[in-house]
């Protein structure tokens, strides 16, 4: 079985409705997980087929691929510095409270001592010797009863509160000691980050000097695309020849109604010029920016690819395919489920590109048609 035929027969396992619904639930879970890991070991042969050309392109994908990596370790750290920093927050908030709660422990204790206090030392034996009315001495009796349990409430509730600050404390102390190691990864992340960066400029620069025309660049781009397609073309002539073919996810009735899968200005029309970008639309937008599933589906593809960078497609059923290029990094892998609005990636300049925006695509059938007619005018 070629490579092709396995991605997609792979596909096809992923949705049989009828066999799930003879299966518990933790069942059918288990084996949808091992159908996604199947098809990302056969997405990680298909991604030879987009290797570099020459040792520039070589280069290329190693930096564009280290500098992902980078950017997906540096948001992981963000994200934790985050967290620590909201735990920390509502600790110390939590510890407030606590001594708040012990002062009013202490000030109601020293209240019930300065009642004691008034009735002088020895007061159980006043009442013994006091000969008056025996009522006045049961009351009395009762008083300082419920005083000396009061007493012993507050105590036993100060000796909770020292105990409750002493264990906030230990864990303000422990996320303290990881926010400074976070904060030392951090800083030798970002200064990874700007050697790559200034790795890749300089890779970016070999390749353009060895173009001699702009008609060189355009030729080297058109091959790039082309062997693209090739791959796009195998896969879904495959689809086509399965008896089962790849579930509806209902995309053909969301035609002209599907959300941008970032905010932007279009910068290149659908077959305005010649290139990777011919059969689709680049779409401007800030390198970091979140890129988002137009609808719900799987990816097939997650990885580095000439003249495209990091490659992301995703499989919406009804022979329809969306690609997703240039991506600074992915936050799906393949083989993975996603829905509509959910994050797949962030919009970079990968592939050598100088200005950071996102290739979108949109194939049915293997063919190119024009991403705007399905997505939603603004």
């Amino acid at each position: 079985m070629s490579r092709y035929v396995a991605l997609v027969a792979l596909l096809a396992l992923s949705v049989a409705p009828a066999g799930f619904a003879q299966q518990d639930e933790n069942a059918a879970r288990q084996q949808l997980d091992a159908i996604g890991q199947e098809i990302e070991s056969a997405a990680q042969r298909l991604s030879a087929t987009g290797s570099a050309r020459d040792s520039a392109e070589r280069e290329l994908k190693e930096v564009e691929t280290a500098l992902a990596d980078t950017h997906r370790r540096l948001d992981t750290l963000q994200a934790e510095r985050r967290q620590l920093n909201d735990e920390t927050t509502q600790l110390r908030q939590h510890r407030d409270r606590l001594e708040s709660e012990r002062t009013d422990q202490y000030a109601a204790l020293g209240q019930q001592l300065s009642a004691l206090y008034r009735l002088g030392p020895t007061p159980q034996l006043k009442l013994l010797l006091n000969q008056g009315d025996p009522a006045e001495l049961d009351r009395m009796q009762a008083y300082m009863n419920r005083l000396s349990a009061a007493r012993q409430r507050r105590l036993e509730a100060i000796a909770r509160l020292d105990t409750a600050l002493a264990d906030t404390q230990r864990e303000l102390n422990v996320r303290q000691t990881r926010l400074d190691t976070l904060s030392a990864e951090l800083e030798e992340q970002s200064a990874l980050l700007a050697r790559r960066t200034s790795e890749r400029r300089g890779v970016v620069a070999t390749l353009d000097d060895r173009y001699g025309s702009e008609e060189e660049r355009l030729a080297d781009l058109n091959q790039s695309r082309e062997d693209a397609e090739q791959v796009l073309r195998d896969i879904q002539a495959e689809m086509a020849k399965l008896a089962k073919p790849t579930p509806t996810t209902d995309i053909i009735s969301t035609q002209g109604d599907l959300p941008w899968p970032v905010q932007g200005a279009i910068s290149s029309d659908f077959h305005h010029r010649d290139g990777v970008h011919y059969n689709g639309i680049v779409i401007q937008a800030s390198a970091g920016t979140p890129v988002t599933a137009v609808h719900p589906g799987r990816v097939v593809f997650a990885d580095w690819m000439r003249g495209f960078g990091n490659l992301l497609i995703i499989d919406h059923g009804d022979q329809i395919m969306t690609l997703h290029a240039h991506l600074q990094q992915f936050s799906v892998r393949a083989g993975q489920q996603v829905s509509r609005g959910d994050e797949i990636g962030r919009v970079g300049n990968s592939g050598g590109q100088t200005r950071t925006a996102l290739y979108f695509e949109v194939r049915r059938g293997g063919e190119p048609i024009n991403p705007q007619r399905w997505i939603a005018r603004r």
